[in-house]
């Protein structure tokens, strides 16, 4: 909820009203669960993030924390303070949860032996029980150039050892990789089928524009409530339905690969607050000079960095595309 006739500023996405906006969100969640679906109530994965812990609050508004599921579905790579504070979480919003422990899963579909044989060619010295491994880029957000990728690897001493990512494994690791968020997504409906229940997405604005999320992975919802927000917003809305203060403080991280590692750092490679505001003026269509004045930033930079916002809408175009039928002329 944000007013295009005002000009740019600094506080143009803070939302002025915001418990009537989540009302709305809270109403449509309902009536799409209830008409459309025709389903009782929601199933939500919950991983301790900002963005499944606001997905899952608006559920227990729209539903009552009676109908509604939380599962947490970690394996041997995640952060143990991912179920703490889902767990956390849940037991504040009095809502039950489950574990359901995908590891087995994915040492089934070759996820781990996959990524770790790409990783290898790499760094030929690599073993999981030594290393911990994640995928960096190597370019800065205003410029022209493409990103280059690079894996890291970090030894028990926490020294990191970093080297271009070749194409072919590149695409290896992540595919690996995507095991885990197609798990988590048959996982839900598994449980969702069970009590006739709804998915509730959990990806925020930039994920689903920018194209950070893994297709029929964690795209794969009925109804996501959150998809139109900024992250900032994302973080007005945690604060105002009572979302503990660790989550909200918590960095939001990838929790894929065995290295910690930020969405910042990985994917998006700015400050959000920041993000925000420049895809704000991008979509909106905002005079450069006026985003340069009120942001600091030279207008050479933010047109570069628009530059790259179009190129990742523009090459994760086909992520957000429905499965396409041909038509038969006959």
């Amino acid at each position: 909820m944000t007013d295009t006739k005002t000009g740019f500023h600094k506080e143009i996405l803070q939302i002025p009203d915001i418990e009537k906006y989540v009302e709305q969100i809270v109403n449509s969640l309902r009536d799409l669960t209830l008409r459309v679906f025709n389903r009782q109530g929601a199933v939500v994965g919950i991983s301790g993030g900002i963005d499944s812990s606001v997905s899952f609050a608006l559920a227990v508004r729209a539903f009552g924390p009676e109908r509604v599921l939380g599962i947490m579905l970690p394996e041997k790579d995640s952060s143990p303070d991912s179920k703490r504070l889902a767990l956390e979480l849940a037991q504040k919003f009095g809502v039950r949860t489950l574990t359901e422990d995908i590891t087995g899963a994915l040492q089934g579909f070759g996820c781990y032996e996959r990524r770790d044989e790409a990783v290898k060619r790499v760094f030929p010295e690599y073993d999981p029980k030594i290393y911990t491994m994640k995928i960096g880029i190597k370019s800065a957000p205003n410029s022209k150039l493409p990103p280059i990728f690079s894996v890291v690897i970090v030894d028990q001493q926490g020294n990191e050892f970093t080297k271009k990512l070749p194409a072919k494994d590149y695409l290896q690791i992540v595919a690996s990789s995507n095991f885990k968020q197609r798990t988590r997504m048959a996982m839900l409906y598994y449980h969702a089928e069970c009590m006739r229940y709804a998915v509730i997405g959990t990806p925020n604005k930039h994920e689903v524009e920018q194209g950070f999320f893994v297709k029929y992975g964690d795209s794969g919802t009925d109804i996501m409530p959150i998809s139109h927000l900024y992250k900032t917003q994302v973080y007005q809305f945690a604060r105002h339905l009572g979302i503990p203060q660790e989550i909200i403080d918590r960095t939001p991280t990838s929790d894929t690969y065995s290295a910690e590692q930020t969405q910042e750092e990985f994917f998006f490679q700015m400050p959000f607050k920041m993000m925000d505001l420049l895809w704000y003026g991008f979509e909106n269509n905002y005079d450069i000079g006026e985003i340069s004045k009120v942001l600091e930033i030279p207008e050479d930079e933010i047109l570069n960095i628009f530059s790259n916002f179009r190129r990742k809408k523009e090459t994760t175009e086909f992520l957000r595309m429905p499965a396409l039928k041909v038509i038969d002329d006959h």
